[in-house]
């Protein structure tokens, strides 16, 4: 088991060093790594399902003196989607970042970049350690901006620039976070830390501003500012990776930390808070996207907002809510529409790698008649918006229709009435793209070669298949923490 857990982390961080060394042959090292990496997981996901959560102790030293790696549910489902939406990446910019001869500078680092990302978050994904943590974390920042600067144009270094100015803000407010967690308390380690109690004054600085450094790296309002231009100024595979994955690893660290490490901290006060500022993110980014006249200008603001739904699972799910039985279905399914999310945005992202491709550009005035001239990416998008929209049979929509149930058991009506309106605006946003899309051009557009097309729908079907077989990834999300859900359960 130990040599999985390894395996799962070393391989994405081996392989974008090898793929430094042979420039000319990165896509096939990264659809190897795919292959190899697909099978450690759904391994890892059988043991996990079988046995229950997994814990490896780095050198077979516990805690406070060795690193534990943990995987659980929630760890598996998160290495899943990366492991998928990786995949899609790989096959689509096999093509836009090939390495001919006169090889360009995003041909030749695309590739390391990509699979140091995948290795960071793995990392981010399995630890248990609030350092360990923060290394990850770090990395995946930093291979985030240069992947949004990897074109060298003038408007993505001036975005990846706002974007690395905000990343070493909340690197700065979670280190020094950590720092005052140490001094408090002597270890790192999640389960210690939650075992000796954090409830004093110092605690509470610590934990708002490892708070405030996550909601910057997940590009929660307001501090979003950064996402939009550097999702849309990036080429289409690293914007699917920055708005698939890159948000998710924040989210992660925050569910771990307030349901594992300082549940005890969760005061009604702060969870309002935390769900405050989702609802606002759901809310302005609907707005915003709205207002946009590019496709993935669109799909970007669409991140801002969907990343709000992930925090309205903090009042519903944690403090005196976590031992009621609605607490399961909305920590669940909050999780599940991250997943989900993750998958559908990424095919989005590809979809519109596609057209930009065949057309020059993403303006959607300019997109009719590709439902004809390329109709597997027209489809695609349209399964990924109803993923975002929440209608069934998506995995969106039971995501979405776990927190409405849970908000209206719980008595908070007004996050199902946040949920209801951003879904509507959901709906409106995308149904612009979707009507341009169907519309009929004056002049044939120019199609798409196929086989550009079938990552996108792979991905987006993949979101569908998560609403329609949804009592599996329900039950295996339960293995292991949080107790919010186990209990719940009851």
């Amino acid at each position: 088991m130990t040599m999985l857990v390894a395996t799962i982390l070393a391989l994405p961080l081996a392989a974008a060093m090898l793929a430094v060394i042979f420039g000319r042959h990165g896509a096939g090292l990264a659809a190897a790594t795919c292959a190899v990496q697909g099978g450690a997981i759904t391994a890892l996901i059988v043991v996990v399902a079988q046995e229950g959560t997994v814990t490896v102790e780095s050198g077979g030293w516990p805690a406070p003196l060795g690193v534990v790696l943990q995987a659980d549910g929630l760890a598996c489902g998160f290495l899943a989607m990366t492991a998928l939406v990786m995949a899609g990446v790989t096959a689509q910019g096999r093509v836009q970042f090939a390495s001919p001869k006169g090889e360009t500078r995003a041909a030749w680092a695309f590739w390391p970049l990509a699979l140091l990302l995948w290795g960071a978050l793995n990392v981010v994904f399995l630890s248990r350690d609030l350092f360990n943590l923060y290394v990850g974390l770090e990395l995946m920042s930093l291979v985030a901006v240069a992947l949004v600067a990897i074109d060298g144009k003038a408007e993505t270094l001036a975005a990846a620039l706002r974007y690395m100015l905000v990343a070493v803000f909340g690197s700065l407010l979670y280190l020094l976070g950590v720092v005052l967690l140490y001094s408090a308390h002597g270890v790192l380690d999640i389960g210690l830390i939650a075992a000796r109690g954090a409830a004093g004054p110092a605690d509470i600085v610590a934990a708002s501003l490892v708070t405030a450094g996550l909601a910057a790296k997940m590009a929660l309002f307001p501090f979003h500012a950064w996402l939009p231009p550097a999702h849309s100024g990036a080429p289409a595979p690293a914007s699917a990776m920055l708005s698939a994955m890159v948000p998710k690893a924040a989210f992660v660290i925050l569910i771990r930390f307030w349901f594992e490490a300082v549940p005890d901290l969760a005061s009604a006060a702060i969870l309002m808070l935390l769900g405050a500022l989702g609802a606002a993110a759901i809310l302005h980014g609907g707005v915003m996207s709205l207002r946009q006249s590019r496709l993935k200008l669109v799909i970007a603001y669409s991140t801002v907002a969907q990343v709000g739904y992930l925090l309205l699972i903090f009042p519903l799910a944690g403090g005196e809510s976590a031992a009621q039985p609605w607490a399961a279905g909305a920590w669940t399914g909050g999780v599940l529409h991250a997943l989900s999310h993750g998958l559908a945005k990424a095919a989005m992202f590809l979809c519109a790698g596609v057209w930009i491709a065949s057309l020059g550009h993403d303006r959607l005035d300019g997109l009719c008649g590709q439902a004809r001239a390329t109709p597997m990416a027209t489809f695609a998008f349209a399964l990924a918006a109803i993923t975002l929209m929440g209608l069934p049979p998506s995995g969106g929509f039971i995501a979405k229709y776990l927190m409405l149930t849970s908000a209206l058991a719980s008595g908070q009506w007004f996050w199902a009435l946040v949920l209801l309106a951003g879904g509507l605006l959901t709906a409106a946003y995308l149904y612009r793209p979707l009507a341009a899309l169907v519309a009929t051009a004056d002049v044939a557009p120019p199609s798409a070669p196929w086989d550009q097309q079938i990552a996108p729908l792979v991905l987006a079907a993949a979101a569908i298949l998560l609403g329609v077989a949804s009592s599996a990834p329900f039950e295996f999300l339960q293995i292991g923490y949080p107790q919010a859900a186990v209990r719940g359960l009851e």
